[in-house]
This record gives structure tokens, C-alpha cells and sequence, in this order.
């Protein structure tokens, strides 16, 4: 029987210095790594050279590597992430089932898709800064909840709930922690096979909400045959690269009007943009990115990328630029020069999640316009990777390809974990939110004075 989510209010928790070693910038071979290496600042900075040759191509590329689901158990007895020095973790809300996307309402009210309960439920703002609510419902009966997004951005009158099988949109005004009415279908009918997660963003005017749909397969193994002039027909419509066949409008951005009208690709060859946002003060979408499985330990490195529109970022065909996949070998020469490398390539198979930029003054200015990435961490990895929130850094609104862990210490050993971050949010105050779906749990962080 699923628990009820509650809120609660414990003491904040300043920990331990970050380790002298968590300085070091990990380049070539040694950004790789495992859990075992993770501290906060640790710094890595992986690029298309570092990549290695593919090493475990099977005769079934749909089979994983390794099979090696983590142990899940409660958080030890006074347990809280480790996170760099100077800043600080409370625990806000716990009991849900499987909390994964968090949004804020222009209230402050912090809405959470509850992706285990079928429900997107909303924590009052009072209660994230030490207050204690019990969580609202503010619509259930939905197929694994994903996606948030308010609109108009401004003054919503509408909250749109991505769930796996449909966009809807709920009547709403500021402030309510109750849905005016019934669901309305956007958008219908998105096939749910594989890869379920639908993130939400909208544009900074407005006129226009994108969502991410997953691929059907690990690396669409096989698809009917098209001749060139057919695929050259199917791309007119579905864009560059685009797969067909069960994975056609899979492993795509799609954008749509508000009224959930003129529906098309965006950018083709995601094969898995798990969360999305748009980074503040532009008009730039950006995604996280959850690569292929079948390639070896270190590959295929996870992401953080800008979406250009018609954009083509490899999926099924090439990885990280023109690198061949070898399940397609000679099957599509003629795209090695269309695909975009990603902006910040990750630890492979570390399952990054939810994105968002730090556009608030409570952490240190340095903090200002990075971006911050959870990774729900690997399963199909020997030593795993991933588990913890990552720093990705700017410089003047552009990426500069390194990262660094910024909250890690959910690993307990090579079988046991006791936490997997998943959604991310800058609250009103400048504190970051982030929803662990093993355990239920919403994080608070932050630094020095800030409350």
C-alpha cells in the first residue's frame, strides 16, 4: 500500500569539509571513473578524443552489458548527502512514490510529479522552508507523470502534466493547490514502449511548449528497409535522421502549439532527452541525454545539450559526433557529418535526469548561470556510475564542458544505494530542490545564511 507523502521539518545538517582530492580536474582515461571516485568538487571534463573503441557489441545490440539493479534501503540513521563545503541539506518531504520532476509554481509552490502514485502533487512554499504540510493532490489518475510546465509562464492559467501516454493540461490559478477542473488531452495517443519519461518546456513568449519522447528500443536494431528516395521522403516530414518504423516520432524533441496543434519534430537522434528546460534569459532548449547501452563501460558518455531546431544528435546511427554504431554499420554514411556533439558529454551510463540553471544570488556569484544535472545512476554498469547532482560550468552563458559533483554519497557499496536524485529546482530563495525517486525524499540545499 503506498504511503501517504509527508513534509517534514529536521535541523540543517553542515558536513564535513569536501576532501582535499575532490579538487582534481579528471581528464582522458581517469574522467571516467566509478562511484568510488565521486566527491564533491571533483571536476571532470570528458570530450569526443577520450572516447574509447567499442568493446562489447553483442549479435543482440538490444541486450544490456551487465545487469546490475541496485540494492535500494532506507537512509542510514542521520545519513544526508555530502555536498561542498559551506552549504547545507535538510529534508523537506518524504514518503512519496517514486518523485521525480519538480516545478515551481510563480507562487513558490513546489509541484512534484509522483511518478510511482500516478499523481502530481503540490508541497505548499511555506513548508520547504521548515514549515510542515502534508503534500496536496492536485490531480491523479495519471499514466506515470513526468513533465510540469505552467502556462502562460507569467500568470499560468494552465499547468500541462506530460504523463507517459498523453500531454493534458489542468485548469489553474496562482495558488492553487487543487486542479479547477478536469484533464484536457493536448496531445494523445504517444506510444509508451521502452523509454516513458516526457519532460515539458516552454518558450520564453510563450507561443510554443516542447516535449521529449524516448526511443522504443536501445539502439533500433531493426527496422524495416527503406530505399533512399523513401528515407529521403520520410525525412521531408520527420526530420534529419529520423528513425521509422516503431521508432518513428520516437527519440525526438517535438514541438506544439498550446492548443496541442501543428505537432512535429524539433531535433531528431535523442535517444532518450529525460529532462528539459530553457535556459534563463534566452530562447536556448536544452536536454539531458541518456545514451545507448550495448557499447562497453565507457560508452556511450551520457549528456547535457542545447537543442538547435532540426537539430540531428546521432540516434540510431552515429554517438558523440560520427561515431559509428556498430548495429548500423555502413547503413547511413551519407548523416556522419550531420551529427551534433553535445555540449557536455558524462560519465556513460549514468542515467542524467533533470536540468536546471542557477539564475538566483544565494550561492556563491561563481554558481551564477551553471547549470545543475541529477544522474539516477547506472544499472547496467559493473561499478556503477552516476547516483549524485552534478556542476556543469559556464562561462558568459556558454558551456565549457567540464563538470563536477556537487552532491554525491548515496552509494553505500558495490550492491547498495540508498538514494537515487532525479528532479531538480531553484526554489524563489535561491535553495536547490532535488527529489530522490528511491526513497521518496526532497532535498533542500543550501549556503551559509540562506534559509
Amino acid at each position: 500500500m503506498r504511503k501517504s507523502a509527508t513534509v517534514m521539518s529536521l535541523p540543517l545538517a553542515f558536513l564535513l569539509l569536501t576532501p582535499l582530492h575532490a579538487q582534481e580536474m579528471r581528464t582522458g582515461a581517469n574522467a571516467f571513473g566509478t562511484w568510488q571516485d565521486d566527491a564533491p568538487g571533483v571536476s571532470r571534463h570528458i570530450t569526443p578524443a577520450d572516447l574509447p573503441p567499442p568493446s562489447l557489441h553483442q549479435n543482440d545490440p538490444e541486450a544490456p552489458d551487465f545487469e546490475r539493479l541496485p540494492k535500494v534501503v532506507d537512509a542510514p540513521q542521520g545519513k544526508l548527502p555530502a555536498v561542498p563545503q559551506g552549504f547545507a541539506v535538510q529534508v523537506v518531504a518524504k514518503d512519496m512514490n517514486k518523485p521525480r520532476v519538480i516545478r515551481i509554481a510563480p507562487n513558490g509552490d513546489v509541484f512534484v510529479a509522483e511518478s510511482g502514485g500516478g499523481r502530481v502533487l503540490v508541497v505548499p512554499a511555506e513548508a520547504t522552508k521548515g514549515g510542515s504540510a502534508t503534500p496536496q493532490a492536485f490531480a491523479e489518475n495519471l499514466d506515470r507523470p513526468f513533465g510540469i510546465a505552467f502556462y502562460p509562464p507569467t500568470d499560468p492559467r494552465y499547468v500541462y502534466v506530460a504523463a507517459a501516454n498523453q500531454v493534458v493540461r489542468f485548469p489553474y490559478r496562482n495558488g492553487d493547490r487543487k486542479a479547477r477542473g478536469p484533464a484536457e488531452v493536448i496531445i494523445a495517443d504517444i506510444p509508451t514502449k521502452r523509454h516513458w519519461t516526457r519532460d515539458l518546456a516552454v518558450s520564453r513568449d510563450g507561443q510554443r511548449l516542447f516535449v521529449s519522447i524516448g526511443s522504443a528500443s536501445n539502439v533500433a536494431a531493426v527496422m524495416p528497409n527503406k530505399s533512399a528516395e523513401e528515407i529521403k521522403a520520410f525525412e521531408k516530414t520527420h526530420g534529419v535522421g529520423a528513425a521509422w518504423g516503431e521508432e518513428e516520432d520516437r527519440a525526438v524533441v517535438q514541438v506544439f502549439d498550446p492548443e496541442g496543434n501543428d505537432v512535429r519534430n524539433f531535433a531528431t537522434g535523442l535517444r532518450n532527452c529525460s529532462g528539459m528546460t530553457i535556459q534563463p534569459g534566452t530562447d536556448t532548449l536544452w536536454c539531458t541525454g541518456n545514451e545507448r547501452d550495448h557499447l562497453g563501460a565507457n560508452l556511450v558518455p551520457d549528456f547535457l545539450t542545447s537543442v538547435r531546431e532540426g537539430g540531428f544528435y546521432g540516434w540510431p546511427w552515429y554517438y558523440t559526433g560520427g561515431n559509428e554504431d556498430p548495429a548500423h554499420a555502413g547503413e547511413r554514411l551519407d548523416l556522419k557529418d550531420k551529427v551534433l556533439v553535445p555540449d557536455v558529454l558524462l560519465q556513460p551510463h549514468s542515467s542524467t535526469m533533470q536540468i536546471v540553471f542557477y539564475d538566483k544570488d544565494a550561492f556563491p556569484a561563481e554558481y551564477r548561470g551553471d547549470a545543475f544535472a541529477t544522474m539516477r545512476g547506472s544499472w547496467n554498469r559493473e561499478d556503477r556510475t552516476g547516483y549524485k547532482v552534478v556542476r556543469a560550468r559556464m562561462k558568459d552563458g556558454k558551456p565549457t564542458g567540464v563538470y563536477e559533483d556537487f552532491m554525491t554519497g548515496f552509494v553505500l557499496d558495490k550492491d547498495t544505494v540508498w538514494g537515487r536524485p532525479t528532479g531538480l529546482a531553484v526554489a524563489p530563495d535561491g535553495a536547490l530542490l532535488v527529489s530522490d525517486d528511491a526513497n521518496g525524499t526532497i532535498f533542500r540545499v543550501t549556503h551559509g545564511g540562506t534559509k
